[in-house]
């Protein structure tokens, strides 16, 4: 499914609609250049999920725990991880509960180390400064 925002609100909806679709144990893969909107996507989808405080990008806390009133959901930034080894030491394997929900930005650089199945949100600058074009495969449909 491709779908094209205008606006950051736009792309909280998007993330907000893809939220309401999936289940605890879904992980969400996310790609996209630095700046796109990986982390606006995910503030949408944790705030549909009734998650009512801050959300912010975890690059240097590599991972933000968030209770929610589905599940917990746990948003991963891989951007300063530099090899799938490296997820070992921040406990990658104990993330995989089947009660938590994984989002991951920068998770082209764990590709080998993702189950299957997963969802991926590919974010990419449109023609407009705010416009995005957002790509989700993997099974799950808007």
């Amino acid at each position: 499914m491709v779908i094209q925002t205008h606006n950051v609100a736009d792309t909280e909806r998007a993330g907000g609609m893809l939220a309401k679709k999936l289940s605890p144990g879904a992980l969400v893969a996310f790609t996209g250049d630095l700046g796109a909107g990986k982390t606006a996507f995910c503030r949408g989808f944790l705030h549909a999920l009734g998650y009512t405080g801050r959300v912010t990008s975890p690059t240097f806390a590599i991972v933000n725990e968030y209770d929610t009133d589905l599940c917990r959901v746990c948003h991963f930034d891989m951007y300063r991880i530099l090899d799938e080894d490296a997820l070992y030491d921040i406990g990658w394997d104990d993330y995989f509960d089947g009660d938590t929900i994984l989002l991951v930005e920068w998770s082209e650089n764990i590709a080998g180390a993702l189950p299957e199945p997963h969802v991926t949100v590919d974010i990419r600058r449109g023609a407009g400064e705010t416009d995005r074009i957002i790509t989700i495969d993997g099974g799950t449909t808007l």
